[in-house]
């Protein structure tokens, strides 16, 4: 995919100039007469790249009239207001209505991100070559949705697909990775996609609840600005060409754990209608004792008492990011924080009793989203790769026993017999990066077993085990890998694919499961091999790699080593 952006302006010749206005006039007529603009890019066809105008993709919201663009033939609209700023006395309360405008809103591009601490990955500069990142301006103001459709106002319900960003509760946004863009996905399966900021860490979930009603939606914040998220497309993604009664919500990393947490919100229910996780399966959030902890920590880093707790919203809000990660730093245990645990100290949603009643996923799945289908899965090597380490591909087994040992006290003989014997071709490295991803693998199959124990609606489970050539290999199937496939960015993100042929091919068939589960809950279509529903006797797991394939309960034997 070209990444040439070119915004069209006016030219000064009149040959030009007639040229320009028809294709203005036809972008405008599309806007009002429903012409999807699905077409061949403009590159092929000597069209402009982008149009943009006053008045050529332009539509209603509730509070107020928006103006975005056209690349490709998709509309875009970002940046888009869907509730108020989170600034000053409306900081640590529950999201309030985005203020009206007047006239049109220019929404051409990203609008600021939620505060969050400086990310680190850019240290390793492997990391910072792979992924690109967009880290954005950051502001207080921050609740916004971007959009992309192939059609505005022109009466069709097309399925929403409503992306979550990863990052944990802490970091991230809409726009942080390249695979994030929307465009390819609208386009390739008439789809409206949606993405979306939203408060993080000790701005988003600090549990104030001790210290009065005024505060008593500091520990979920975060979450509440999902639910006012989804709110606002209820409200107005019709205008938008899309079908506010199927929605979608689908996220990866913290973004997947999110979507497992919205599932047991009652403010939530009815906003959507099916939800992928992605590497982000978790059962269980903080117990209020234990986020008060994290808080009174927090609090006390910033030297504010009960006596001067509304010195809160007067501070600069990099002095209370700072303080919470530095909160995080001081209670971490031994070994670090396991996410989706509830376990360590890391900012999560509280189980409140009210907006969050109990645990997402434990002991079981969420009555309130029982009809909701799921797919779920995770990619081969998760965190355990090397990215920024050349010598891994020399580890001995030593070092592989000892790191096992550390992770998986008095285990150590038992698990590497059975994943070896699983693998006796693998050197130890990769022995060690499977035996680590294997906790993110079987929060996966326990979060569909549990789904499957409902029998009121499916669970699909896949593995991503398609191993990227850049960096001669070394990445492997590195947390994140399947983020270009899914949103068939594989060219744009080339840095973590490749670019290859076989990488497109594959992106084509992931795409398209995600885009036929949005539509009917139903991953199925002629490219890939039967995909079952998950069932815990079969454990039914579709593989995606070069050649797809599906696979009963392909590492039962050595998650069992592990975990019983």
């Amino acid at each position: 995919m070209s990444e040439v952006f070119e915004i069209m302006s006016l030219p000064s010749t009149s040959s030009n100039r007639r040229s320009w206005l028809k294709s203005a006039a036809a972008l405008a007529a599309a806007s009002t007469t429903g012409d999807a603009l699905i077409a061949a890019p403009a590159a092929s066809t000597g069209k402009p790249l982008i149009l943009a105008s006053d008045s050529g993709a332009v539509t209603e919201t509730a509070a107020g009239k928006v103006r975005g663009y056209a690349r490709n033939g998709i509309y875009t609209f970002k940046g888009i207001p869907y509730a108020g700023s989170t600034a000053g006395a409306a900081r640590f309360a529950a999201p309030t209505k985005a203020t009206p405008w007047a006239g049109i809103r220019s929404s051409l591009a990203y609008g600021w991100v939620a505060p969050q601490a400086p990310r680190m990955g850019w240290a390793v500069d492997e990391n910072a070559f792979m992924f690109e990142w967009d880290d954005g301006i950051q502001n207080e103001d921050c609740l916004r949705v971007n959009v992309w459709t192939p059609g505005l106002k022109d009466n069709r319900k097309r399925p929403v697909m409503f992306w979550i960003h990863g990052g944990g509760y802490s970091a991230g946004s809409g726009q942080e990775l390249k695979s994030y863009d929307g465009e390819n996905l609208a386009r390739r399966g008439d789809v409206v996609v949606v993405s979306v900021n939203h408060r993080l860490n000790s701005l988003g979930y600090l549990n104030l609840g001790e210290y009065g009603p005024g505060w008593a939606d500091a520990a979920n914040a975060g979450m509440l600005d999902l639910v006012a998220s989804l709110e606002w497309v209820r409200d107005n993604i019709s205008q938008f060409g899309g079908d506010p009664g199927n929605v979608t919500i689908f996220g990866q990393s913290g973004g997947g754990g999110k979507v497992g947490v919205l599932m047991a919100m009652p403010a939530a229910k009815g906003l959507f209608h099916k939800a992928v996780v992605q590497s982000g399966s978790s059962a269980r959030q903080a117990e209020p004792a234990h986020s008060a902890k994290l808080a009174a920590e927090t609090l006390s880093i910033l030297g504010v008492t009960r006596g001067s707790i509304d010195d809160l919203r007067k501070m600069p809000y990099g002095k209370i990011v700072a303080a919470g990660a530095e909160a995080v730093r001081k209670l971490a245990p031994p070994g670090g924080n396991m996410p989706g645990t509830g376990q360590g100290y890391n900012w999560t949603p509280t189980v409140d009793g009210r907006h969050l009643p109990h645990h997402s996923f434990d002991p079981k799945a969420p009555e309130a989203s029982a009809t909701v289908p799921m797919l779920i899965g995770t990619v081969l090597n998760e965190f355990t790769n090397g990215i920024g380490h050349p010598e891994y591909e020399a580890m001995g087994m030593e070092e592989v026993e000892r790191r096992v040992e550390q992770r998986y006290p008095g285990k150590t003989a038992a698990i590497l017999a059975s994943f070896k014997k699983a693998h006796p071709k693998e050197k130890p490295f990769d022995l060690l990066s499977l035996i680590m991803s294997a906790n993110t693998r079987q929060n996966a199959v326990t979060q569909a077993e549990r789904k499957a124990a409902q029998a009121k609606a499916p669970a699909y489970l896949y593995w991503f085990t398609w191993q990227t050539p850049v960096l001669d290999g070394r990445p492997r199937a590195f947390h994140c890998a399947e983020l270009p496939f899914v949103f068939d960015n594989t060219d744009r993100c080339a840095a973590m694919t490749g670019g290859t042929a076989e990488a497109r091919t594959l992106g084509g068939k992931m795409a398209d499961a995600w885009i036929a589960f949005a539509r009917k809950g139903d991953p199925n279509h002629p490219g890939l091999p039967k995909w079952p529903t998950f069932t815990p006797a079969t454990g039914a797991t579709m593989m995606f790699d070069n050649t797809c394939a599906v696979k009963n309960n392909p590492d039962v034997d050595e998650r069992k080593s592990i975990f019983g």
